[in-house]
């Protein structure tokens, strides 16, 4: 059975607001589509952040024919404050700050921001300096930031 495109982009929102929801983090999804999907708020934090969600299904050949990578395309004026990258095919939420995706996109054009992650560990990226694999992304892994993120 495929999901339709927004099937997986529900599914990417519906997963996110399940991780934060397990560190005590309410979300809220929006109801039209502005740039921003979620509207999360915790407690300790005492204030609201906005997130953009962006979802792959799982990872597939990096350029139609190279070695696996996921790939996300995100607007370079964007509103949200924050951004969740999503595998669903390994339930992994990455999440970054606007500045961290300005610095760690490894192409930029159009206005746009691209951001890639190599799951062959082995493979050997053409860009040598920017990180390109998911295990080098594993800082920004909603588990791992969202304490430094919403103080929880």
């Amino acid at each position: 059975m495929a999901l339709k495109t927004a099937q997986i982009g529900r599914c990417g929102e519906l997963l996110v607001q399940y991780m934060l929801l397990l560190r005590g983090i309410e979300s809220a999804p929006m109801t039209t589509d502005s740039g921003i999907d979620l509207v999360a708020y915790a407690p300790k934090g005492a204030s609201a952040v906005t997130i953009q969600v962006k979802t792959n299904f799982q990872a597939k050949p990096g350029g139609g024919k190279g070695k696996p990578a996921l790939d996300w395309w995100l607007r370079e004026d964007s509103p949200a404050q924050l951004v969740a990258l999503v595998d669903l095919s390994t339930q992994r939420v990455w999440l970054f700050t606007h500045e961290q995706v300005t610095s760690l996109a490894q192409q930029k054009s159009s206005g746009r921001f691209h951001i890639y992650m190599y799951t062959d560990p082995t493979h050997k990226p053409h860009k040598a300096g920017l990180i390109a694999h998911a295990y080098e992304f594993e800082k920004y892994l909603l588990g791992n930031c969202a304490h430094a993120l919403f103080g929880v």
